[in-house]
């Protein structure tokens, strides 16, 4: 492993002869801008990429996929380790290049390192160090997006207010980060800004500001020569959103520019209730899917049917996955998210850039393994097929009751269902189970031997095949509907005694006697998961956030309907007076 402690630059050292002859007969063979050769003890920039980058745009951004974010690194404010993730490594570059990935995006943030002052002058050591980080991806032929990322809300944003500094601070970075890489191959991509959002405008105004910030940076870049002058570069959106205003404000600007070595970038975290489970989006239902197909339908339209590449620069669901907490998105709904967003970006013809902020998300970037190798498989089937799903990943089976049969509804998804597995063993159509049309019927007698027991929880895994992709996972659980008992507490901490007997929790209403809505959401009855309650499986209770609490009116009972996945819906009433906390279960006449 290289020495991540010394900047590339400063390990430069100049070709040897038989490089240099070499050198000279790509030139002549016209292959200099997609391969760099580099004599031993060459730097990281001259022996950057083997990789043959097509002329065209669209066949270049196309090359690019998949693509993986380097999240919460360079980005990191004041420093690369300040959000809990290590130092980069070219090893982290060879894994993710051995996972299938064909590019990356680098998101740095340089705020920090750079005079706030003219001339905004950028740390010699911190662009050193940038550059050393982009030239290991490359050497692990990589392409590379790099990019001007938290510096948009730091001090971009206030450009309604400080124009003329703000724009000058700007294109001052830009033309230092263009002369340090201007001798890069084509590999490396620019990207104007992340997300963009401007402080106390317009809509007219806004418009103006993002034409002039991705007019600004091309202007730089091309001006500044060497494989500038051709480079692909990779322009924004307001906010990096999808919207169809927005995405046209884009396109004008693009075909304003007069340059075949464009391309467009938006980002797509699905739709937001279910993304951070919010106002009842527990599923990957109807609403969920329609908002998917509709954005990636209005990326191709606007640009890849005109001509102009789309780099969907972050995509990911903006709650999942989290190792620090419950998981506030049911992990099957997740997969379909994952599995759906990879086909419709092979359908649009887009590449897409999975956004993985490292320390608690995808890839432990100490062990260099996936903390969930199963989602990861997910996501990376999707790259190339479609996997069939089902209406949902569970069965539940009351314990208190007799088993009866349990249906589902199959999501071919193009697919032909094949069969149901019980590990090794396959189970029999119509005695264990029937299908008609893409209605699955679990047989009464195939759950009760599955459920065995009846422990509460799991009881057994299925595995639904279908004729391509991976095989979907139901899980027979015993459940009793939870018990919940009252509790007294502080604004600072209250938990709710849960008797979960097996289900899960999905989400909480919380109200007042008036309809009003409780809590810190108020435009929802239904509250975020995580944000204002959290299950807590392992000491049988729920978590009111200091948040939620602090948020309700005093003296005021608020209703609280928790739903759980298997359908129970529970009412509890909680009191807040002053400090003090009171809970009481609600027993339903």
């Amino acid at each position: 492993m290289e020495d991540i402690r010394r900047p590339a630059q400063h390990r430069s050292r100049g070709p040897g002869r038989l490089a240099g002859l070499l050198m000279a007969l790509l030139v002549v063979l016209g292959l200099s801008g997609s391969t760099a050769l580099a004599a031993p003890g060459g730097t990281a920039q001259q022996a950057a990429s083997t990789v043959r980058v097509p002329a065209p745009a669209m066949a270049a951004v196309a090359a690019m996929q998949p693509s993986w974010n380097l999240g919460n690194t360079l980005d990191a404010i004041p420093d690369e380790t300040s959000w809990g993730n290590p130092k980069a490594t070219r090893e982290l570059f060879k894994t993710i290049r051995a996972q299938g990935f064909r590019s990356v995006r680098i998101p740095v943030t340089w705020s920090a390192h750079q005079s706030t002052t003219a001339p905004y002058t950028v740390d010699a050591a911190y662009l050193g160090r940038v550059k050393q980080v982009v030239d290991w991806a490359q050497a692990e032929n990589l392409y590379v997006v790099l990019n001007v990322h938290h510096d948009s809300w730091q001090w971009i944003s206030k450009i309604s207010t400080d124009h003329d500094n703000v724009l000058a601070r700007f294109n001052a970075l830009w033309t230092q980060i263009s002369a340090t890489f201007r001798g890069e191959p084509r590999t490396l991509l620019f990207e104007s800004v992340n997300e963009p959002g401007f402080d106390n405008a317009t809509a007219a105004q806004k418009t103006e500001f993002m034409d002039e910030l991705n007019t600004s940076f091309h202007k730089i870049v091309r001006a500044s020569g060497g494989g500038n002058k051709g480079r692909l570069l990779v322009l924004t959106t307001q906010g990096g959103t999808p919207s169809q205003d927005l995405m046209d404000d884009l396109y004008t600007t693009i075909r304003a520019l007069r340059d075949s070595n464009l391309a467009a970038t938006v980002h797509y975290y699905s739709w937001y209730p279910f993304s951070v489970n919010i106002a009842g989006g527990t599923r990957y239902d109807a609403a969920a899917r329609n908002d998917a197909d509709d954005a990636f339908a209005r990326m191709h339209d606007t640009f890849i049917a005109r001509g102009i590449p789309v780099y969907v620069g972050e995509y990911g669901l903006l709650g999942y996955p989290d190792d620090n907490h419950p998981s506030r998105i049911e992990r099957g709904e997740a997969l379909k998210y994952y599995e759906h967003v990879g086909h419709l970006a092979r359908v649009a013809g887009v590449t897409t850039a999975l956004w993985d902020p490292g320390a608690w998300a995808y890839l432990n970037r100490e062990t260099l393994k996936w903390r969930d190798p199963a989602l990861f498989a997910w996501i990376k089937s999707s790259w190339t097929t479609r996997s069939g799903t089902a209406s949902f990943d569970k069965v539940f089976l009351a314990k208190s009751g007799r088993i009866t049969a349990q249906s589902l509804t199959l999501n071919r998804n193009g697919t032909r269902f094949r069969g149901l597995w019980h590990g090794d063993t396959e189970l029999a159509e119509g005695r264990d189970y029937t299908v008609f049309e893409d209605r699955l019927t679990l047989a009464a007698p195939a759950l009760t031997r599955l459920a065995g027991d009846r422990d509460h929880g799991v009881n057994a895994t299925l595995q639904a095949r279908f004729s391509r992709g991976l095989p979907w996972q139901v899980d027979v659980v015993s459940y009793d509907t939870p018990v919940l008992s009252n509790a007294t507490g502080t604004a600072e901490k209250f938990t709710v005694p849960t008797k979960y007997q097996g289900d899960l929790l999905a989400t909480m209403e919380a109200t007042y006697a008036d309809g009003s809505n409780a809590g810190q959401t108020s435009w929802t009855p239904y509250q975020e998961f995580n944000m204002a309650f959290s299950p807590d499986y392992p000491n049988d209770t729920i978590i009111l956030t200091t948040a939620f609490l602090k948020a309700l009116r005093d003296g005021e009972p608020a209703t609280l309907t928790f739903h759980f996945h298997s359908g129970a819906k529970l009412k509890y009433r909680v009191t807040k007076s002053g400090d003090s906390v009171t809970g009481t279960a609600v027993k339903e006449s």
